[in-house]
């Protein structure tokens, strides 16, 4: 007996111990190329020596009184570690990782109380197993398995209408908040699960006809894409957890997809077994209904193709201040490497009340404070003096709110105003900027603007435009801007009022035809004499090309949709200018666009030039 309370007490022991550790890597800032390595391999090491542990004295710790909710609390540890792993470096691996541990903390029940009273369970164990599958559900999202996102969530609602029945001394109404936000999340995102990846697929996106041409770059002075920052802040947006709609799918266009044969194989159904079991190596048979731990901890396994460049580190931020966010720019770039570029995509409103302005006024701001924050409108002819002159506390008599983003709520005053001089000393490297907001255009005086680097600039519209307005939410959809730039033709079909998976076969199709109009359109970019240095830095990057094809296939498609007289509201700006021969109006690009729109029998939607579309 005395041993078996010697093993209990070394067991937790080893549980302080790692907890301790796991609490300083959590802590650490999930941006930034600090060196943190050392204190993740250490937080590694304390789990595998706990893990080993347990496995090793399983039944003697059962005899002690160790809880199945126990070994579940130390594997979801280490799949939140895995994640927050995935968080700093956005290496596929370890979110892979990450969902493989919660899969097997569902599919072994480890805090089930294995009754159907689940009363018996204490509120602080209902409270980690509420907290695991939040963690998990967010794992399964950011991996796309749909599935396996539709089974969590109706076990978590089930498990917190429960826990509302069972614990009604306890308040789960952040609990409830939750369970709305994925089912709202899943309702969004729905009309879209069943086609093509966010994520960079070869099968889809490589354009094998433009490889000889980008060769032609590698020889000369080119920029690697290593950093980018992602933020949103809009009234009532769509989000679960701090990931917000918008972020999610910009996040996910910024990956490669990892390898299929990766995932694991076994159906998503085989969760709710009542006695999972698997094979061992040798072929003997494992039942995980007993108090198991038997979960590798692997931290070597490569997802991706070693030939692809790495996913680009990834700075996600949820509803930052304004202070916030300029330190975590100034951080990237100040550890950004050298040949680099930092992308920068914010997704915000920057039209709010009036009053706002005057509560500024009338606050007890000084004058001088107002002034110093102030920039110029955006469609003043001397653009690049008067922001300098702004910048430096001069103010005309333009609304100083017309030319910032908003990242705060009403009525909180400047102090939560983003100005586009608040980006001028980051553009001492270089920078690419995609700006969705009903103000971006504001940020057009940054071009000529800038501190050492030429910034590439996309500019969202001001409106969105769809055929049947009335039928798009846009707050509760996400920005039409953004969707075009990670998934185009569902853009494309969502703003022409079509289902995108009413027909499949016709939706393969239109993604084909899409898919050839940019590899002629990259060839086009690539062999241009007229391309501006900006853009041929950053042209051999996939994920910037891609961008970069995108925004010209929004361009393109919201020039033909809209009326001329609109333009300027409903069209991007890309700053520098991209050539003439991927305009809007050019033969390549609106031929391409005609033949989608005929496909898709939508072509009464688009004025075409003198082209007739049949």
């Amino acid at each position: 007996m005395a041993k078996k309370e010697n093993e209990s007490k070394t067991f937790h022991s080893l549980v302080e111990s790692a907890d301790r550790k796991f609490a300083r890597v959590r802590d650490l800032p999930l941006y930034g190329r600090a060196p943190q390595n050392h204190y993740f391999q250490k937080v590694f090491r304390a789990y595998t020596r706990l893990w080993k542990y347990q496995q090793d004295n399983r039944s003697k710790l059962v005899d002690c009184g160790l809880s199945r909710w126990e070994i579940g609390e130390i594997a979801s540890r280490i799949g939140q570690l895995y994640f927050n792993q995935y968080m700093r470096s956005s290496e596929a691996r370890f979110l892979v990782e990450a969902y493989v541990f919660y899969e097997a903390i569902l599919e072994r029940k480890y805090f089930d109380s294995g009754g159907s009273g689940k009363a018996k369970v204490a509120v602080g164990v209902r409270f980690k197993e509420l907290r695991f599958y939040a963690r998990f559900l967010l794992v399964a999202l950011i991996l796309n398995k749909i599935d396996m996102v539709r089974l969590l969530a109706e076990r978590f609602k089930t498990l917190v209408d429960d826990s509302k029945a069972n614990f009604r001394e306890t308040n789960f109404k952040e609990w409830k908040l939750v369970v709305q936000e994925i089912f709202h999340f899943m309702e969004v995102d729905s009309a879209f699960t069943n086609v093509r990846p966010l994520r960079y697929c070869a099968l889809f996106d490589s354009h094998p006809a433009s490889h000889p041409y980008l060769a032609r770059f590698h020889a000369r002075k080119i920029i690697k894409f290593r950093d980018a920052l992602l933020t949103s802040y809009h009234k009532n947006e769509v989000k679960f957890a701090e990931l917000t709609l918008d972020t999610y799918r910009m996040m996910q266009c910024l990956e490669w997809e990892p390898s299929e044969s990766l995932y694991q194989k076994r159906p998503v159904e085989s969760v709710y077994k009542k006695h999972p079991v698997e094979l061992s190596e040798n072929g003997t048979v494992i039942d995980h209904s007993g108090a198991s731990g038997l979960i590798d901890i692997n931290l070597a396994a490569d997802l991706t193709d070693p030939s692809l460049p790495s996913n680009p580190r990834k700075a996600v931020l949820y509803r930052p201040s304004v202070t916030y966010l300029l330190a975590v720019m100034a951080t990237i770039c100040e550890e950004l490497p050298p040949e680099s570029i930092m992308l920068i995509y914010l997704s915000a409103s920057g039209k709010v009340a009036r009053n706002n302005v005057f509560q500024i006024e009338s606050s007890g701001e000084s004058k001088k404070s107002s002034k110093d924050r102030v920039v110029c409108g955006a469609y003043s002819e001397q653009k690049i003096y008067a922001l300098e002159s702004h910048c430096n506390g001069k103010r005309e008599s333009s609304d100083y709110h017309d030319s910032c983003l908003w990242l705060g709520p009403r009525g909180n005053g400047g102090s939560n105003a983003l100005y586009p001089c608040d980006i001028i000393p980051f553009t001492r490297r270089p920078l690419f900027l995609i700006i969705d907001s009903d103000n971006s255009h504001a940020f057009k005086v940054l071009h000529g603007a800038e501190r050492g680097e030429p910034a590439a600039l996309l500019l969202s519209p001001l409106r969105p435009a769809f055929k049947n307005p009335s039928a798009v939410d846009t707050t509760h959809n996400g920005s039409q801007f953004t969707f075009f730039l990670t998934a185009p033709l569902q853009a494309f079909c969502q703003m022409v009022g079509l289902a995108p998976d009413s027909d499949m076969d016709s939706y393969n199709d239109a993604e084909e035809i899409l898919s050839i109009a940019f590899s002629e359109w990259e060839v086009i970019l690539c062999t241009s004499t007229g391309l501006d240095l900006v853009w041929a830095q950053v042209l051999s990057d996939p994920f910037l090309r891609r961008l970069i094809l995108r925004f010209i296939f929004c361009r393109s498609v919201l020039s033909i949709f809209c009326p001329p007289e609109d333009d300027e509201q409903y069209l991007p700006i890309c700053l520098p200018h991209l050539p003439s021969s991927v305009s809007a109006r050019s033969e390549a690009v609106q031929s391409a666009i005609i033949q989608l729109a005929n496909h898709l029998k939508v072509a009464d939607c688009f004025q075409f030039d003198g082209k007739e579309a049949r």
